[in-house]
């Protein structure tokens, strides 16, 4: 069974010209949202994927109405995939139940694996830069040896709750704890 799914992202746009493109494609059932691409929650969306089942095609007009980026769309597509559920696009002639289509799909994958992994390299080459001179990563610490001292002495001293003390230094109990010895 052909399932469509289209997707507007504003009330304003029209969701004519997607559906009568799936009816054409002849998707029996027709799911859409109005909705934007970057939100997580697409009720329909949902919808259309409970009704998928093994061998049915998920159709949609063209791929960013599907995918919030090029690493969400392939993750939805690889999980039709492995539920032997094939993916359409209408506008960009990929259909995963064709060897072609299956190809294209990998190539979008290791695509973006590999600007992964240049995000990553990129990344680690500066943290790298900001050690060689002498910055270090990560927040800077709620408590410096002063304020560790003083709150030893005071939960030591069991006259102040370790609330009062916590508040006193503006910090939180798991920091606290973290830093007193017992």
């Amino acid at each position: 069974m052909l399932i469509g799914y289209a997707r507007v992202s504003t009330i304003d746009q029209n969701l004519d010209m997607q559906v009568d493109a799936l009816k054409v494609a002849g998707c029996e059932k027709i799911f859409s949202d109005v909705a934007s691409g970057a939100k997580t929650e697409r009720v329909e969306l949902k919808k259309a994927m409970e009704q998928l089942r093994k061998e049915d095609v998920l159709v949609v007009w063209k791929l960013d109405r599907l995918g919030r980026s090029l690493k969400h769309l392939i993750q939805v597509v690889s999980d039709l995939n492995e539920q032997d559920i094939g993916f359409k696009s209408l506008q960009e002639n990929i259909d995963t139940t064709t060897n072609g289509g299956k190809l294209i799909f990998h190539i979008f994958g290791a695509l973006a694996e590999f600007e992964r992994e240049i995000i990553m390299e990129r990344t680690n080459a500066g943290l790298k830069a900001a050690r060689a001179r002498g910055r270090l990563g990560g927040r800077p610490r709620k408590m410096d040896k002063a304020k560790i001292e003083i709150a030893q002495a005071l939960f030591d001293a069991k006259k102040t709750t370790v609330k009062n003390i916590c508040k006193q230094l503006g910090i939180s109990k798991g920091t606290f704890y973290r830093y007193i010895k017992w």
